[in-house]
């Protein structure tokens, strides 16, 4: 096994140098430091002598986890949005990632929400964002994919690859199952599972499809569909495609017991637990004014409420989580764990500090066992 830079070494340098300089890109916006930063791990999961630089520098590998039917080469992976057009593909597994989540896309292309559109809350270590599912479409993304050779089940990235799938904004509500449909058809061979997104809080109208009736209708088809391409494709042996579906972290606890209900009867796979919340509980003062900002606000203040939605979820279904929300530290991850989390996913926790989280996430033991 290659040796890898210490850890000390690596969070001493994005502490001192990566992320502040990240910060002040773009006059300290946080969308041209997001931009920047794929541009940039792109370039450097291009080729294998770039990547092989990336591994040693950053890599890490926890211990392997099955889920759905899939092997995962460790617990934490990369939550959706952070790379929504599957544009460092290449590059995320040298990082520690055991799989990407990229999206969410829809079925047509769409510019998302006017600028600007996402904002830092430093002193809170969230961040508030109404990007709205801005994505160059499921065509269009497919085509990326299969030009990187991207295909279910060959790891051609180095690890599992998921696709979370939205509705586009301009397709009116009653239309919706036909539009998700539409980007399942288009990557459903290219990728290991898929994620529904029903709860993402920037789309008008998006979240009225958690609702017993609407969600169960959307996952049915999802759950059908992804049969019959499987049976019709080269792939019939790999099986449907596995369909995981996303929850808010601001849902009652009896529309959760509705919603995994509808999961159990649909034939999903999975569940994600959370996204972002529109609450705005345990803001530093400092970030009050910003926090006023519509969007949905990940990061700190979600710890505690997606560690509660997880627990509750683990609770209540058979079905297998994966723990999202809040995971700033390696111990948060291991409360998502011990919950009953099979996977985790890191977003904002990313931003804030690096891939030295997601060294210190690989690196726990015993992460998989209940209290």
């Amino acid at each position: 096994m290659a040796a890898h830079l210490p850890g000390a070494l690596v969070d001493a340098a994005y502490d001192a140098v990566g992320r502040p300089v990240l910060f002040r890109l773009g006059g300290g916006d946080p969308e041209v430091a997001h931009e920047t930063t794929l541009d940039w791990l792109a370039w450097w999961g291009r080729t294998p002598a770039r990547r092989a630089i990336l591994e040693l520098a950053f890599g890490s590998q926890g211990r392997p986890v099955d889920v759905a039917g899939i092997r995962f080469a460790g617990p934490v992976g990369l939550a959706a949005g952070m790379d929504k057009d599957a544009r460092a593909l290449m590059a995320w597994a040298r990082l520690g990632f055991s799989h990407v989540e990229f999206g969410t896309v829809t079925g047509r292309p769409q510019p998302g929400n006017p600028q600007p559109r996402m904002y830092r809350l430093k002193d809170s270590h969230g961040v508030i964002n109404r990007m709205g599912f801005n994505n160059a479409g499921s065509a269009a993304i497919a085509a990326r994919l299969e030009l990187a050779g991207i295909r279910r089940g060959n790891l051609a990235a180095g690890m599992p690859v998921g696709v979370s799938i939205g509705k586009t904004k301009v397709v009116p509500l009653a239309d919706a199952v036909e539009d998700y449909l539409s980007s399942l058809r288009r990557l459903v061979h290219l990728v290991d599972y898929l994620a529904v997104n029903v709860s993402s809080p920037n789309t008008p109208g998006l979240r009225s499809l958690q609702g017993a009736e609407e969600l169960s209708g959307l996952v049915r088809s999802l759950v059908a569909e992804a049969a019959v391409q499987a049976e019709e494709s080269a792939q019939s042996a790999l099986g449907p495609v596995p369909v995981f579906v996303k929850i808010a972290p601001d849902l009652e606890w009896s529309a959760i017991d509705e919603a995994l209900e509808v999961c159990e009867a649909a034939g999903a796979a999975g569940v994600i637990a959370t996204n972002t919340t529109l609450t705005r509980d345990g803001l530093a003062p400092q970030d009050r004014p910003t926090g006023a900002q519509a969007g949905g606000l990940s990061g700190a203040p979600l710890t505690a409420r997606a560690l509660d939605v997880v627990s509750y979820v683990t609770r209540h279904t058979s079905l297998p989580v994966i723990g999202v929300g809040g995971i700033m530290t390696a111990d948060d991850a291991r409360a998502m764990l011990q919950a009953g989390a099979a996977l985790v996913q890191l977003f904002t926790g990313f931003i804030y500090r690096g891939p030295g989280l997601v060294r210190d996430i690989n690196a726990l033991s015993g992460l998989t066992e209940r209290d």
